[in-house]
Parts: structure tokens; C-alpha cells; sequence
């Protein structure tokens, strides 16, 4: 398994971890922004994430049937992590607002489901998730994710099993620090558009 260092360094590398000064989708200010789709992007460092990430599930996971991502960013983590561990992976989209499982995706009844995405910071997409999985009559056992931002502070109940934890300060725009006061702010992100 790789190291918090290691995994920092191939994030920045990748550039799926950015320092600047971002407004995010919440309207928060951030001196560093989180884009796992530079990461995915990039096969070869993706790989060694997605390996370490597969063993760690496989330690902290021992029985679970299918992966369940939310779209778009959950997609290709967990179609990736589905391959390592040999095991089914489906997806959940937005339709009028809402996840649904479409393009005849199910969960069976009393199928063992592992949410699995790229980043989790408030929980919202995950939780989404877990609403389909409990609809199904389904066993959610958990959650995974190459990145944990929530800093024990989202929704999610039990623990959440990530390759990395970072603890990234928001800020809003009356308490923003110097050191991003004096940096034009950038909006970066699928939201922002």
C-alpha cells in the first residue's frame, strides 16, 4: 500500500491536487482545489492509487456483491476498483435532480453494496447512493474513496475507508486570510460553469 506521502505526491504530480486560491461549488474559499479527474486521466499514476485503495477495501470489506458509484466522478474509481477485486460495478445519474439507476442497472435484494467514489466531502453523493441500496433491500457495507476531505464532518455514519485524508480550510470571502487575498480566485469545477 502506498504512504500518505506517497499518495500526496503522485495527487500533486497528476495535478489532481492544485494550490491557488478557488471559490468552490459552495461558495467557500480554498488555497488548494481537489480534480480526481486529473488524476484518472493519467493511467499509470491512477493505477498505484487504485491498487492501494483495492487493498485497503479488501482489509477493511471482506464480503461485499457490487460497487455502486455515483456520476460522473464516481464512474471510472469505481469501475476501476470493481476490476481489481474481480467484482460487479454499476452507476447511479442525476435524473430531474435525483439518483436513479439507469441503463438497466439493479441491486438485487439482500445484495452486500460498497459505495465507492473519488472524492468525499460532505457525503451527499454517497448518501444519494445508499438511498438506492436500502430502496433495493439491499446491505450497505460501507463507503471508499481515493480522497476523504470531510474531516469527520459529513453525514456519513461509520467509517469511511480512503486511500488519502486531506484536511483542506474553506474560508468565506469576509474571513479569507492574506495569503488568499492577495491571489486572484478562480472558479474551477463542473458547478462553477
Amino acid at each position: 500500500m502506498l504512504s500518505y506521502e506517497e499518495s500526496l505526491k503522485i495527487l500533486k504530480e497528476s495535478k489532481a491536487l492544485i494550490e491557488g486560491h478557488f471559490i468552490l461549488s459552495s461558495g467557500l474559499h480554498s488555497p488548494s482545489y481537489v480534480q480526481c479527474a486529473q488524476l484518472l486521466s493519467k493511467p499509470e499514476k491512477a493505477n498505484l492509487i487504485c491498487n492501494s485503495l483495492a487493498e485497503k477495501i479488501k482489509s477493511s470489506f471482506k464480503d461485499f456483491d457490487l460497487i455502486l458509484s455515483p456520476a460522473m466522478g464516481g464512474i471510472i474509481i469505481g469501475y476501476d476498483i470493481g476490476r481489481i477485486l474481480n467484482k460487479e460495478t454499476i452507476f447511479s445519474e442525476r435524473v430531474n435532480g435525483e439518483f436513479k439507476l439507469r441503463r438497466d442497472f439493479s441491486i438485487k435484494k439482500n445484495n452486500k453494496v460498497l459505495v465507492v467514489e473519488d472524492v468525499i466531502t460532505t457525503g451527499k453523493s454517497s448518501l444519494e447512493c445508499s438511498k438506492l441500496v436500502n430502496k433495493a433491500g439491499a446491505k450497505l457495507v460501507g463507503y471508499a474513496c481515493i480522497i476523504d476531505r470531510s474531516r469527520g464532518k459529513s453525514s456519513i455514519k461509520g467509517n469511511i475507508i480512503s486511500q488519502i485524508e486531506l484536511d483542506i480550510p474553506t474560508y468565506t470571502k469576509e474571513n479569507l486570510p492574506k495569503s488568499l487575498s492577495s491571489i486572484q480566485a478562480v472558479k474551477p469545477g463542473s458547478r462553477n460553469l
